[in-house]
Parts: structure tokens; C-alpha cells; sequence
């Protein structure tokens, strides 16, 4: 049994002539918009314990809940990610490492 790329995870591809819609649709994913809380940390960029942290002090959205399954919403994560800081951003100056 082969795998195929799934968004960030690899699922297993039957290769009977039934399941050839199935390769298909693993080849191209449809877009999600909830999150988990690790593909929501890949999303960003970071790892799954600096997007809590990053959770914990409001830098990044709290979870939604779907039954008992907390889900990051793409869109929430792309607003806080929009709201952090740049390098050129003049209230940074004296604040980095660079400038000592």
C-alpha cells in the first residue's frame, strides 16, 4: 500500500480501480478551515509548544470547540499572525539582541 501527502499527514492509497477517485482527491485536498492544534503551529510557522505559549499570552487565537475537539480557525490565525510585530518596526528598536 503507497502513501499520499494529505495536507500535512500521509495517508494510505489502495491502488484498485475503485479507489482511483480516492488518489485523486489525496492529491489535491480540499482547503480546511479548522485547524488542530499542531497543523495550527505548522501553519504559523513555529513549534506546537511556542504556539501555546503563544496561546497562553493572546498572540494567537483560543481554540474553538467542535463536541470535544478543540480546532484553530485559518482565519483567526492569519489575523494574530497579521497583528505580530516586524523587524522594521520601530517600536522594536532597543529591544533586539542586533542593537546591543
Amino acid at each position: 500500500m503507497d502513501t499520499v501527502a494529505f495536507g500535512f499527514r500521509a495517508i494510505p492509497v489502495l491502488r484498485s480501480g475503485a479507489e482511483m477517485s480516492h488518489i485523486e482527491t489525496a492529491k489535491s485536498p480540499a482547503p480546511r478551515r479548522g485547524l488542530s492544534r499542531i497543523d495550527a503551529a505548522i501553519y504559523v510557522g513555529i513549534s506546537p509548544s511556542k504556539f501555546d505559549q503563544m496561546v497562553a499570552d493572546g498572540r494567537m487565537p483560543a481554540a474553538r470547540r467542535i463536541d470535544g475537539r478543540k480546532v484553530w480557525d485559518v482565519r483567526e490565525l492569519d489575523l494574530c499572525f497579521d497583528d505580530l510585530p516586524r523587524d522594521d518596526d520601530a517600536s522594536l528598536s532597543g529591544g533586539s539582541w542586533d542593537d546591543r
